[in-house]
C-alpha cells in the first residue's frame, strides 16, 4: 500500500495531495488559476473545533464549525475563494492543518478545490 503522508522529495508535497491536483488537471482544471478551496478537520469535542477555528481564522480562512452528525465528532471547514493551488501553498496548508489537528487532538482529513 501506498503512504498517502509521505512526501515527494522534490516539492515536499504529500502524495495524497499530489494526487488530489493531479484530478485537478486531469478533470480539466488549471491549479494556477484562482479557485475555490475547502480544507476539512474533525474533532471529538466542541471547544477544540472552536478553537481549531479561531486559528484557521486567524491566518485568512472562513470557517463553519459543525455540531456532530452520526460520526459524533465536530466539523470544521475552512475555505477560501480566489485561492492559487501552487506546489508551495498546497504544501504549507496541508503542514498549517496537520498542525492544528494534532495541536487540538483532532484529525485533518484533506481538501477539495472547484475546477475553477
Amino acid at each position: 500500500p501506498v503512504d498517502l503522508d509521505a512526501r515527494s522529495p522534490e516539492l515536499g508535497l504529500k502524495l495524497g495531495d499530489m494526487l488530489v491536483l493531479q484530478q485537478l488537471v486531469e478533470a480539466g482544471g488549471d491549479p494556477r488559476a484562482p479557485r475555490h478551496v475547502i480544507y476539512y478537520l474533525y474533532f471529538d469535542a466542541e471547544p477544540a473545533a472552536e478553537a481549531a477555528g479561531e486559528e484557521a481564522i486567524e491566518n485568512g480562512f472562513s470557517v463553519d464549525v459543525r455540531s456532530p452528525d452520526g460520526s459524533g465528532q465536530w466539523a470544521v471547514v475552512c475555505e477560501r475563494h480566489n485561492y492559487v493551488l501552487d506546489p508551495e501553498t498546497v504544501r504549507d496548508n496541508s503542514d498549517f492543518f496537520d498542525a492544528i489537528a494534532e495541536r487540538y487532538a483532532g484529525e485533518y482529513d484533506g481538501w477539495e478545490a472547484s475546477l475553477n
